[in-house]
């Protein structure tokens, strides 16, 4: 995993620098203390996945402009704003190995400046010239909106189907993802055909994210991950790993499991226990397994594209999406 975590930093290092200043440079708010509350998620070491894919997916298809790293800050305001709001929303303690910004500066700012976030999103969209590309930006504020209102209407809910969930998280991660490949190519004028292929790639990069942080969320080292463990149980969040195991329990099992879902504070003996139903009825197994078809997917959509360095990165990033430790 740290090879090839270097190999693709070596590749895209510059690009990354580049997309950095240009998140200084482009944020442009009058009030210092917008400035302070908006660095201090989008400065806490972000992976900086979506604008990296709209660069490469626009490097990809010809782009020969000098605007792509700052079209590229539009996806990192907007997951930067829905992280804001979602850590109010969840109760969220800790983001990326710091406090939530809504525990340093009070719920009102966190959210205003969470606001202000999405609107200079837009405002870059704007700058694009594009109608169609504004519109892909508002369409995927639109889902994520409602993938996450969603998913908090189902909380706690042991009848969360494999189905629905899979459509919550198309929502909530994979649109954002799907949207900065499909802009990438938008902005190089790229052919449809081509636009459609990077979309395709981003959905199905998204959807292993997704599930790569499901599985994070019952295996990593809470160090590592920049957040606690187990959030999305104590939240009352099902995610694939408890699906699957829910189904597949006998009555004993699933009946303890619905109680700790139900809302039982979590002790680190019931984590371990739930951990260990978790691996004998296969949820960890089953969400790894549909996780790397998403990533087999993700390849094969870039075949429309000719071999060479572009279409190498980003099937080491569909690799990474997965593989990663946080």
């Amino acid at each position: 995993m740290p090879a090839l975590k270097q190999l693709i930093l070596s590749r895209v290092g510059d690009d990354l620098g580049d997309i950095e200043m240009a998140l200084a440079e482009n944020l442009t708010p009058y009030l210092d203390l917008v400035a302070e509350v908006a660095g201090h998620i989008l400065f806490a070491g972000g992976k900086r996945l979506r604008p990296l894919l709209m660069v490469l997916a626009a490097r990809i298809c010809g782009y020969a402009g000098s605007h792509d790293k700052k079209y590229a800050t539009i996806f990192e305001y907007l997951h930067a704003a829905t992280l804001l709001h979602d850590d109010l929303v969840d109760g969220g303690t800790i983001r990326r190995g710091r406090p939530v910004a809504h525990a340093l500066y009070g719920n009102p700012t966190a959210v205003l400046v969470g606001d202000f976030l999405l609107a200079r999103s837009l405002s870059i969209a704007a700058e694009t010239g594009s109608p169609a590309v504004i519109g892909v930006i508002a369409g995927i504020t639109e889902d994520m909106s409602q993938g996450e209102i969603h998913q908090l209407m189902r909380k706690g809910q042991l009848d969360l189907s494999r189905e629905e969930y899979l459509e919550v998280i198309r929502r909530k991660t994979a649109v954002l993802i799907q949207g900065a490949c499909r802009v990438g190519a938008m902005v190089a004028g790229a052919p449809e055909a081509r636009e459609n292929a990077l979309a395709d790639y981003g959905h199905h990069i998204g959807m292993a994210f997704q599930m790569a942080d499901d599985l994070l969320d019952y295996t990593a080292d809470a160090d590592v991950l920049g957040k606690a463990i187990g959030a999305d149980l104590k939240e009352g969040k099902l995610t694939l790993p408890v699906i699957h195991a829910l189904a597949r329990a006998d009555a004993v099992d699933r009946a303890w499991m619905a109680a700790l879902i139900g809302g039982r504070e979590v002790c680190p003996e019931d984590f371990e226990k739930l951990l260990r139903l978790l691996e004998r009825y296969g949820g960890l197994r089953a969400t790894r397994q549909l996780a790397e078809d998403h990533v087999r997917q993700a390849k094969a959509a870039l075949t429309i594209f000719p071999a060479g360095e572009p279409r190498e990165v980003l099937c080491y990033i569909a690799d990474y999406a997965l593989q990663r430790r946080a």
